[in-house]
């Protein structure tokens, strides 16, 4: 199909929800790339990414080495994505240590509606589905239950960070950030945007790459081979995020880093009504509503090919 201007400004604004997804521990732009219906011609365009490509440079030029890579689609999605992920990640950082009800609040209705939107892509369901459901949303309910590990400086180990983090950010309801944190190295990553530590920067950008076109070889077989069971465990992995997202958290046990800040070590959902603090039980409502809506919408700019 021969896209307009208009289509891939559509795909950066699809980034841009990616991207800023991405940023928030918790949430993953996975689920907004399927949401908004680009998430198997993403990993089909990235699966692509081979040393064929070079030779198709070499022996036909750009023009058909561009195409064959799906240049233009890569290049206005991950414009939006990076632009996102490096300007929304502050916002982000602000606005979980200020105003975590809220935040989580949103995103709480932004993954719940995902669930739907994901598991009515099911076309049959039979018993290996419904075991691939409970097992993603065991999984994941899972994750969400780690410790998270002392913050990590290396910058060598930003590298493995990255590299597994990414294959969690295309994964529907696996949070490459939350990864982040559980592997200890948000804190570390933000702070090399922040201060722009190219070196940091650029070892983390490899991981992520190299995890990448691994992982996403792995996607497309399952889709090809088992899409209504990965579908499935895709649906498990969304529901079983929603403990994290909660907006309603008892501390359990803290960590102290090596600044003498505090940060949550564990955690466990509670209702509102018992939270020890202001609920905004009101604006709560109101927010988990946007995020709700906000994945209707994403879902009809999903229905349109691009």
């Amino acid at each position: 199909m021969q896209r307009r201007f208009l289509d891939y400004f559509i795909i950066s604004t699809k980034g841009i929800a990616m991207g800023a997804a991405d940023a928030v521990p918790g949430v993953s732009g996975g689920t907004i790339a399927f949401i908004s219906g680009i998430y198997e011609e993403l990993i089909t365009t990235i699966s692509g990414v081979k040393l064929s490509l070079i030779k198709t440079l070499r022996h036909k030029g750009f023009s058909a080495f561009w195409k064959q890579l799906n240049g233009n689609f890569l290049l206005a999605l991950m414009s939006g994505i990076i632009i996102s992920f490096v300007s929304f990640m502050r916002l982000a950082k602000y606005l979980i240590e200020h105003h975590p009800i809220l935040i989580w609040s949103f995103f709480f209705g932004l993954i719940l509606a995902s669930i739907y939107f994901v598991g009515k892509q099911i076309k049959t369901w039979g018993l290996p589905v419904y075991i691939a459901l409970i097992l993603g949303t065991l999984t994941a309910y899972y994750i969400t239950t780690l410790p998270t590990l002392a913050s990590n400086e290396s910058s060598y180990f930003l590298f493995i960070a990255g590299a597994i983090a990414i294959c969690a950010m295309i994964l529907p309801g696996i949070s490459g950030s939350f990864i982040l944190v559980v592997l200890g190295a948000y804190k570390t990553l933000s702070d090399a945007l922040h201060d722009f530590d190219i070196k940091k920067i650029v070892l983390f950008g490899l991981g992520a790459v190299i995890g990448l076109l691994s992982f996403s070889h792995v996607l497309k077989w399952l889709f090809k081979h088992y899409h209504n069971i990965t579908l499935a465990i895709l649906t498990g992995f969304i529901f079983g995020s929603l403990n994290k997202i909660w907006p309603w958290k008892e501390v359990l046990t803290w960590r102290t880093n090596s600044e003498g800040e505090k940060f949550p070590l564990l955690e466990k959902s509670i209702s509102p009504f018992t939270f020890d603090g202001d609920p905004q039980l009101t604006f709560a409502v109101i927010l988990m509503l946007v995020g709700f809506l906000t994945i209707i919408v994403l879902e009809k700019l999903g229905s349109k090919r691009g």
